[in-house]
């Protein structure tokens, strides 16, 4: 079996795959003070108390925004489930041909969510839209090059930001609305930042479809935490949620 480590900022998401098949998710907060040993014994005990035997992992890949806690989760790999990992980073093999000023700036997160795109979706030109802390897109085109993308404040920043930067707004659950307007403030926090979230979407798409694909439709990939509340939106052509564990996957049976 494979394990793959997605740490993002705010939480750290893992798959364990059988084969190509996800068979067990699990997650934990994105702590910078955890020691090697915390996070060592947490992911025994997750495994064990799940029915899987850490003993049976043969590799472990790592995609991480938070250079901090790199150390720590390497140790922890390799005293613990008895693994060296790999981290998704510059000089592996990726597939990718990075048309980027300076490779080395791109983030693991994106590499890794374009590898998982151009595995489970080839010959696309597409757009991957990762709903994380930030939210992200990114060009891929059909001849697997990373061209570029953009990076918005991620709803739960937004909501952040409207609650520590004003007197009177308070921070909400982020959700669809059941209209397109407020009622009460609660309701109208929620109205605006979903529409105004998707609306910043569709509108990036469709420069990109513009001026970048002339003007024929990309396939729209969804992924991360919030892209599930636009679902039934239709604001992607499909919704991969586990998209960058994906690509891990991908940059393990490459290198």
């Amino acid at each position: 079996m494979i394990l793959t480590i997605d740490v993002g900022n705010t939480s750290t998401s893992c798959g364990l795959f059988d084969g190509n098949k996800i068979v067990f998710s699990f997650r934990r907060e994105t702590n910078i003070h955890s020691s090697s040993d915390e996070i060592g014994i947490f992911f025994r005990d997750v495994l064990r108390e799940n029915g899987f035997d850490w003993k049976e992992i043969s590799r472990v890949g790592i995609c991480s925004v938070v250079p901090s806690v790199n150390y720590s989760l390497s140790r922890a790999c390799t005293k613990y489930l008895n693994q060296e990992p790999l981290f998704i980073q510059a000089g592996i093999k990726t597939g990718l041909k990075l048309k980027y000023a300076n490779p080395k700036e791109i983030g693991a997160d994106l590499i890794a969510a374009a590898m998982g795109g151009i595995n489970l979706f080839p010959d696309k030109d597409m757009i991957i839209v990762d709903m994380g802390t930030a939210t992200t897109l990114e060009l891929v085109s059909k001849n697997k090059e990373f061209l570029g993308g953009s990076i918005l404040p991620g709803m739960k920043i937004s909501i952040d930001a409207l609650a520590s930067g004003t007197a009177k707004l308070p921070s909400v659950e982020i959700a669809k609305p059941a209209g397109i307007y407020g009622s009460n403030t609660t309701e109208a926090i929620q109205v605006g930042l979903y529409y105004g979230t998707a609306g910043s979407i569709k509108e990036i798409c469709y420069k990109y479809q513009k001026n970048v694909f002339n003007n024929e439709k990309p396939f729209i990939l969804g992924t991360g935490g919030f892209s599930r509340v636009f679902a039934d939106y239709n604001l992607f052509d499909q919704i991969v949620p586990e998209l960058v564990h994906y690509g891990i996957k991908c940059a393990i049976d490459l290198n």
